[in-house]
């Protein structure tokens, strides 16, 4: 069972913090750090000391780590030009030695987008279905070929396609909730498909619909991995649980049924039972970045119980 560190920064952390969660996640053998790609505190908070660049930050821990997978979950359509992002992931993939991965969706928060003058298209899927198109296209275009490409809302001609990724494959992972418009997105372009924070008993229902668009496409659905993301507040015992999730502002009982959540054997069982429904990767959102000694309660006591 693969486990990742998942964090949303935007709520107020700065680079150092970002890099303390990306060390321990390295130091206690968890698969991946990701973060979120937004440019606006959620909810009540101020946000300090601001948001930091998702990509940029990658660049900086591509550099001070070694081993763990790093990517976005997920990058907004809206934020860039599909030829720029091509160009960054492919950097920061050759500057990590190849552990890069992109998730990539339409986008959601408009406020953020008012928020820093970031244009908000009512639709927006078109723009992420040509995204997709381009940026696999850019590195799957052989060196000293040209790429070109002519849609509704993207048009390249004559690119180099350059640079290349380090990988012969940056994964691409994509994820939602609809039934069939992003299953066939994931089917066409992704390596990956993603449910995130799905209500109880839907993970399974999800991810076998996703199967039976991967078939209709012509593609065997087992190419493809399924992943789901969980918020996570773990405690040693019941006392410990309630003071972590008072401090991120959950209430016990909705995080117990919404999340990994509770003491280690409880978080273990639901992680079982979600594995149990077909996802074989697991983002664990830790909403706490100043609290790594969670992630090391988690990996302690709670992996070990894991097949």
């Amino acid at each position: 069972m693969d486990l990742r560190i998942f964090t949303e920064p935007q709520q107020g952390a700065t680079y150092d913090d970002i890099l303390a969660v990306a060390r321990a996640t390295e130091e206690l053998g968890y698969d991946a750090f990701f973060r979120s790609d937004h440019y606006l505190v959620m909810g009540d908070g101020d946000g300090l000391p601001g948001p930091t660049d998702a990509w940029t930050t990658l660049a900086g821990l591509a550099r001070e780590t070694s081993r763990i997978r790093l990517g976005t979950l997920v990058s907004s359509a809206t934020f860039r030009h599909p030829g720029v992002l091509a160009i960054q992931v492919a950097q920061v993939d050759q500057m990590s030695g190849g552990r890069v991965e992109l998730g990539l969706g339409a986008g959601w928060f408009p406020q953020e987008h008012s928020a820093y003058g970031i244009p908000f298209p009512a639709k927006r899927f078109g723009i992420l279905e040509e995204q997709l198109a381009v940026i696999t296209g850019l590195w799957e275009t052989p060196v000293g070929e040209r790429f070109d490409f002519a849609g509704e809302h993207y048009t390249l001609t004559d690119s180099p396609a350059l640079p290349k990724p380090a990988q012969s494959r940056v994964p691409v992972i994509v994820g939602g909730h609809g039934p069939r418009r992003t299953p066939a997105l994931a089917a066409r372009y992704a390596t990956e498909f993603n449910v995130a924070f799905p209500d109880p008993g839907v993970l399974g229902d999800r991810i076998e619909n996703v199967r039976v668009v991967c078939q209709d496409a012509g593609r065997d659905p087992d190419d493809l991995i399924f992943s789901a993301a969980f918020v996570v507040c773990v405690g040693k015992d019941e006392a410990e649980f309630r003071r972590r999730a008072e401090a991120i502002g959950r209430d016990p009982e909705e995080l117990r049924t919404n999340g990994i959540a509770g003491t280690p054997a409880e978080a273990a069982d639901k992680l079982a039972a979600a594995s149990e429904q077909g996802a074989t990767r697991f983002y664990l959102q830790v909403l706490d970045l100043a609290d790594l000694d969670h992630l090391e309660l988690v990996a302690r006591e709670v992996r070990p119980q894991l097949s």
